[in-house]
């Protein structure tokens, strides 16, 4: 039996959560979790976590995972309230980001530990995961920042904000340990899966107002990403990105979502944050 893909779509910050269901075994994934956060007033919203409760409770499913792409900017994760919910589930992220840690951790106004060890499991490249009856496996995919990573499955790869619709090209490097050379070669590797490949992605924003999509296929991106496909070369995308990236305002929750993902959300949002330059690239 094939896979199945349930996404779950947070419109405050476009992002896409996605779970994956073993249909024999109806053990599942949880990828890319979104916790609701109120900035002002400093208030925890799970009303988007508490919809993937009830979708894993009314369809009787196990969930195995809950796998991160990486530490997000603009949104906080739901995994630690997720563990709280379904206990024998694992949290998982990509092992560089022991390096972040270690790099932000002076830029933080309290002290974190830099082991990785607020996460049950720390994945290495090409590292397998088995889902129930099928298993897939760590693609290490650096550049939106150092610790990305995406989870490829047969016929399925989740790569959080490396790309995105080909309408709307690929993520910014300009976060800290971001670098367009990176990702441009991160990328060069998911457009060498086979052209079928579902590529599911992070964010959607919905470029010309067309309805939110949340997946294209290898052979659309790499014929149709604007930033990123055809002949464009390495050199062009930096350029681009570099450009483009300036511009760009930081994400409204950044100094705490940083921190908050940064430690798998095991203190309080608010209890750490980043100071400007910690921010900067």
């Amino acid at each position: 039996m094939r896979l199945i893909v349930h996404p779950f779509f947070d419109p405050e910050t476009s992002s896409f959560s996605y779970v994956l269901i073993d249909p024999g075994s109806r053990v599942c994934a949880v990828i890319d979790p979104v916790l609701g956060y109120r900035g002002s007033p400093g208030e925890i919203d799970t009303e988007g976590a508490d919809r993937i409760v009830e979708f894993v409770k009314a369809n009787d499913l196990i969930v195995e995972w809950l796998l991160e792409t990486h530490v997000h900017a603009d949104h906080l994760s739901a995994s630690r309230y997720l563990k709280s919910r379904f206990v024998c589930a694992q949290l998982g992220i990509g092992a560089e980001v022991v390096a972040l840690q270690q790099a932000m951790a002076p830029h933080l106004n309290a002290p974190i530990a830099v082991d990785g060890g607020q996460f049950d499991r720390l994945f290495s490249e090409g590292e397998k995961i088995c889902l129930g009856h099928s298993c897939g496996r760590v693609m290490a995919t650096p550049g939106h920042t150092p610790a990305c990573v995406s989870y490829a499955f047969e016929g399925l790869v989740f790569v959080g904000d490396a790309i995105f619709m080909p309408d709307f090209g690929s993520g910014r490097c300009d976060f800290p340990g971001g670098d367009p050379l990176t990702l441009y070669a991160s990328v060069q590797r998911l457009m060498v899966l086979p052209d079928s490949t579902a590529v599911l992605t992070g964010h959607d924003y919905a470029p010309g107002g067309r309805h939110h999509q949340f997946s294209a296929t290898v052979a659309e991106q790499r014929f149709g990403n604007i930033h990123l496909g055809r002949d464009t070369s390495a050199e062009d995308f930096a350029r681009m990105r570099h450009e483009r990236d300036a511009l760009l305002d930081l994400p409204t929750l950044m100094e705490v979502a940083v921190p908050f993902n940064l430690v798998a959300g095991s203190v309080s949002p608010g209890e750490l944050k980043s100071s400007a330059e910690g921010l900067a690239a």
